[in-house]
């Protein structure tokens, strides 16, 4: 089974084509691009498919972050991969970016519980508690910074932390805990890796912890027609 797997949810516009049976990454591209990912993706996404020497229909599988993270990013990786799963007539998996980073810290750091951390902005953060065998031991959760300092008050020192906002945590903490990453989203290979065991028939939906913060563009507002 080959994989096609998307993850556009950060700066990055990163594409894989992951062999399953043999556990081998055939082509990966990642560019650091901040915005533009619906301009840049399926570009790299044929790019992948060459590198990898093979035809997009042996693709049986398209796997996706889901965030949270950059809200047009998420939206543009999951419309294209429910889009190629429709003309590929395969399953499209969705991955929070949040999960890939508690793999990547169990690699890094294994058999040791993992707080998933990613700064949000606006003096937020998306976070998710994970377990030692990599299970989730809370919901995905948008906190503050005061907020998540006095969640982790429950935890020992034992504690992992992964994501973009590790230091800024680490920071208000008298006992600073190991850092596994601080990347705002997890490798291509985390990924791929949970694409792979995912059981979720459902189709991937986007993760918005919170709404999309739109205001009308000055110069642009009208003003509303009272009949007299």
């Amino acid at each position: 089974m080959k994989l096609l797997v998307l993850d556009t949810a950060a700066n990055l516009c990163s594409v894989a084509i992951f062999d399953a049976e043999s556990g081998t990454m055939l082509a990966q591209i990642s560019e650091d691009i901040g915005k533009g990912h619906a301009e840049r993706l399926m570009a790299i996404m044929e790019q992948a498919v060459a590198n990898a020497g093979i035809a997009i229909n042996e693709i049986s599988k398209v796997v996706t972050s889901i965030g949270p993270g950059s809200f047009t990013g998420v939206r543009v990786g999951v419309a294209t991969a429910r889009g190629l799963a429709l003309a590929l007539r395969c399953p499209a998996i969705g991955v929070t970016t949040l999960e890939a980073l508690a793999y990547d810290a169990g690699k890094a750091l294994s058999g040791r519980p993992v707080l998933s951390v990613i700064d949000a902005r606006r003096d937020e953060f998306y976070a998710q508690f994970f377990a030692s065998d990599g299970t989730p031991a809370s919901k995905p959760m948008i906190v503050t910074l005061p907020g998540i300092v006095e969640q982790l008050a429950g935890h020992g020192q034992n504690l992992v932390l992964a994501g973009s906002a590790s230091a800024l945590i680490n920071a208000k903490l008298e006992r600073p805990l190991d850092v596994a990453s601080a990347m705002a989203t997890g490798t291509i290979e985390a990924f791929a890796q949970l694409g792979i065991r995912s059981q979720d028939t459902a189709l991937p939906s986007p993760l918005y912890l919170r709404g999309l913060d739109v205001k009308p563009q000055q110069g642009f507002v009208l003003k509303r027609q009272v009949a007299e």
